[in-house]
């Protein structure tokens, strides 16, 4: 088993992702930030949409479906919570369902937080996740609607995954994480990172994927609980430290 990714970027700062299982050439758009732009995307590869995947309801991830699925007949997969944009998906999954493109399958994986119903797609076999707006490149999305302890358990369900696991996450915000992480994290791994980061977003080139590895060494919000005793959180529980991580990022303004 294997798959193709085809990234491009549009709107303002999000990716889209386009997947085909390459043993029946069966393709699926993870969320649909830009109907046009994915639509344009497809008939440039010639390939054929048989799946929406969603990972949360937010328009920048859902706001498409609805042309999308009307251009291609394909089938809205998701969280329940999508109906909130106006139209609920076909098939509604949550933590622990799998999903079936060709020969390939996603494992759904709970990643509330972000908002309530987040989810996550892990293709085990080839070690790719797609994680919406729960993990980001040496960052963590922002909790609109969820709790520090139940982001803090979805992110260490994707911590769990394999380090090699390529991850997709959908925004391209890493130089700015990059600047907050050098605020509250002084490890050299997290120096180097960060340098090579500015560097290639100079040359214009994109820091997305990451992997689970390289966030579970540099990412500060992976890292919380290391650094409880810099931020004078001596025996804070886990989910507290991540949650003054988190605090500190939103009011961060470097």
């Amino acid at each position: 088993m294997s798959i193709t990714v085809h990234q491009f970027p549009c709107l303002s700062d999000n990716y889209g992702f386009l997947v085909r299982d390459d043993a029946t050439g069966l393709a699926a758009c993870i969320d649909t930030p830009d109907a046009a732009a994915i639509l344009r995307e497809l008939a440039g590869l010639g390939w054929k949409l048989d799946l929406i995947l969603n990972t949360h309801w937010h328009p920048d991830h859902a706001g498409g479906n609805a042309e999308i699925k009307a251009a291609t007949g394909a089938t809205v997969v998701g969280p329940k919570e999508v109906e909130r944009i106006g139209q609920a998906p076909d098939r509604q999954v949550a933590g622990g369902d799998s999903v079936s493109l060709g020969e390939t399958q996603f494992q759904v994986l709970e990643s509330g937080g972000h908002t309530l119903g987040h989810i996550a797609f892990f293709d085990a076999a080839d070690r790719v996740a797609f994680v919406g707006d729960t993990l980001f490149a040496l960052g963590c999305g922002r909790l609109f609607e969820g709790t520090p302890e139940q982001m803090w358990d979805s992110l260490q369900r994707l911590a769990a995954l394999p380090d090699d696991t390529k991850v997709y996450c959908a925004h391209e915000y890493t130089a700015a994480n990059a600047r907050f992480a050098l605020s509250v994290d002084d490890e050299p791994a997290v120096k180097a990172r960060t340098e090579a980061i500015f560097a290639a977003r100079e040359r214009g080139e994109w820091t997305v994927p990451t992997t689970i590895g390289l966030e579970k060494a540099t990412n500060p919000f992976l890292r919380a609980p290391l650094l409880a005793d810099r931020m004078g959180l001596a025996g804070a529980k886990d989910h507290e430290a991540f949650a003054a991580v988190r605090a500190a990022k939103d009011s961060f303004k470097g």
